[in-house]
């Protein structure tokens, strides 16, 4: 996708600061600008805290966040999911093969003749030419590709708009640690912290369920998170709902039982998660609402 700036700017001394978002999986590093005491960001993340409910946290959203989705996107109508991978989209007429960078089943989604856009894009490397970025639902859009909360939150960081860590001056990208990657590695005065961020698409009754399929990966992170804060450094989940609709987050307990149980322990232990929904247009993907994490059977489990 090439890269992705950032809409928003931040206020006060950092209104100058335009940071850039590489998704190509290069590791990279950010220096961050320092947050005016004006701007009335809280500068520690116990300052952001709200309810709390055993390890569960509802928080509110005190800045917004958008990317630029450009202006090249195009409409097509799905026709069917081939693979993990490739999805056919009928683009002005003709059957084109997409790429899906998302590896969820999607079904609640990915429907026969539904709306969607795809942003074509150019390479002697690629098989398709076109990406598959959002799905009409016919109540609104959501944004299909898995690399975009990575993208939200990394920005989100880098500009102050997720207050929770805004003390720590340095971002590296995809940073090894353990037996895994994360996506974020932070560094300030108090340390380290590392961030996984994880794409969410299914909603059921306004709850946001992750995953909708067995993840081995899923489980493997949140294991090495908890190890990453035995080690002395501080750990969080940043569950990203790529749609408007979700007014709550949940694990999905029922189609990855052995990822619940690693959420739970996580949890128990120390380690952060936060939820978001996303405002999604055809020309920006908003990071929008902070949203309560509920144990599954208070969620969608009991209803």
């Amino acid at each position: 996708m090439g890269l992705l700036r950032c809409a928003c700017q931040p206020v006060g001394e950092a209104a100058h600061f335009s940071p850039v978002i590489h998704t190509s999986g290069v590791r990279k590093v950010y220096t961050t600008p320092a947050l005016a005491s004006a701007s009335g960001w809280p500068r520690k993340p116990d300052d952001i805290a709200g309810d709390r409910s055993g390890c569960y946290h509802t928080r509110t959203a005190l800045r917004r966040l958008d990317l630029d989705l450009g202006a090249d996107l195009v409409e097509g109508k799905f026709l069917e999911r081939v693979n993990r991978f490739l999805a056919m989209v009928e683009v002005d007429g003709q059957e084109v093969g997409v790429h899906v960078a998302n590896s969820g089943r999607m079904k609640e989604l990915f429907i026969p003749g539904c709306r969607v856009f795809v942003r074509p894009v150019l390479g002697d490397h690629r098989k398709t030419k076109f990406d598959l970025a959002l799905v009409d639902m016919g109540t609104g859009l959501a944004s299909a590709d898995a690399r975009m909360p990575n993208a939200l939150v990394t920005e989100g960081v880098a500009n102050g708009h997720l207050a929770q860590f805004s003390q720590y001056p340095e971002i590296t990208r995809e940073v090894t640690f353990g037996d895994s990657r994360f996506d974020l590695m932070l560094e300030g005065p108090k340390g380290r912290c590392y961030i996984e961020a994880k794409s969410c698409t299914l909603v059921v009754n306004g709850v946001g369920l992750f995953p909708d399929s067995p993840t081995i990966r899923g489980a493997k992170h949140l294991g090495t998170l908890e190890s990453a804060l035995e080690a002395g450094h501080r750990a969080a989940v940043v569950f990203v709902i790529q749609r408007p609709d979700a007014t709550a987050f949940s694990t999905n307990d029922p189609a990855d039982p052995a990822l619940a149980e690693a959420f739970r322990s996580a949890l128990a232990v120390g380690v952060e998660a936060y939820a978001y929904n996303c405002n999604v247009t055809e020309k920006v993907l908003e990071l929008g609402n902070a949203i309560p994490i509920l144990p599954y059977a208070e969620s969608v489990g009991n209803g």
